[in-house]
């Protein structure tokens, strides 16, 4: 299930919603992002690790919420690790 990009909200308007669920799927190679107002994004891995520096060949072992529900750790086999916001997800950044 792709989730069309339009659906996100312009930089700084998105109301805040927490996400309740994320998992990495390996076939599609993007994490699946659920909110609880029942919206979700399919986010390419890409992005994810352009956004964070990860190096090109770190292979995503564990994903995990952090404890607000405000967004979501990625941590590597190659020790490194991915902080990502639910605004990264459910925002376009400026200018897009």
């Amino acid at each position: 299930m792709k989730t069309v990009s339009r659906l996100k909200k312009p930089f700084g308007t998105a109301k805040m919603v927490d996400i309740i669920h994320v998992r990495y799927l390996e076939w599609e190679d993007a994490f699946d992002v659920e909110f609880e107002d029942g919206l979700s994004f399919l986010e390419p891995h890409a992005t994810i690790k352009k956004a964070n520096r990860i190096s090109a060949k770190a292979i995503p072992v564990n994903v995990s919420l952090d404890d607000t529900g405000m967004g979501f750790e990625v941590r590597y086999d190659t020790g490194e690790a991915a902080d990502v916001s639910w605004a990264f997800i459910r925002e376009l950044p400026p200018g897009s």
